[in-house]
């Protein structure tokens, strides 16, 4: 199979299961392949929409029910269940929008806020904004990505006899600059 066909057979399904668990590499390169035309940028950032969302929800809610037994299981995740606790203490909403941006609280961070007195309905409502931004802002930097790269390799005809000359030209200064520091010593 050639790439544009295991795009169009599991690009959004991959978007979707990636977008359940940490999906932001997933996110990014979807993004940038929506940019490539392979896929449509709205319908990844609906299903990473739809996969943020129930996936942040499903861990919000095993946080609810089985939270003290999974940290038992999983000591790794304290640290992790901790520091979400102090911040949602101090930044309640906030926390909630942005737990899917903070690094090593993607899963952990709903479980914890699920342990915590937060209401269902109102976790609910902040995770799917939450979502929202983190699909957009994510899968926007994965086309942008290849928008500058467009940019980039279209005109790298034009510079490639400079670039060359200078890259040819750094190699010398270094080696020249290493044998001076060898005589020195």
């Amino acid at each position: 199979m050639t790439l544009p066909q295991l795009l169009a057979q599991y690009g959004y399904l991959a978007v979707f299961v990636g977008a359940l668990l940490e999906g932001e590499t997933v996110l990014v390169l979807a993004g940038f392949a929506a940019h490539q035309g392979y896929l449509s940028f709205f319908w990844v950032v609906a299903l990473a929409l739809c996969g943020g969302t129930l996936g942040d929800q499903t861990f919000f809610l095993l946080g609810r029910r089985y939270g003290t037994a999974l940290l038992e299981r999983f000591p790794r995740w304290k640290p992790g269940a901790q520091r979400a606790s102090r911040l949602l203490q101090r930044f309640h909403a906030a926390l909630i929008i942005g737990v899917r941006f903070l690094y090593g609280l993607r899963v952990v961070g709903p479980m914890a806020i699920g342990m915590s007195g937060v209401p269902v309905w109102r976790f609910a409502v902040l995770n799917l904004i939450g979502a929202a931004l983190w699909a957009l802002l994510v899968a926007g930097a994965g086309f942008l990505f290849g928008h500058a790269l467009q940019w980039l390799f279209a005109d790298i005809k034009r510079y490639e006899e400079g670039a060359l000359l200078l890259i040819a030209a750094l190699v010398v200064a270094f080696g020249l600059w290493r044998r001076l520091r060898q005589r020195w010593r």
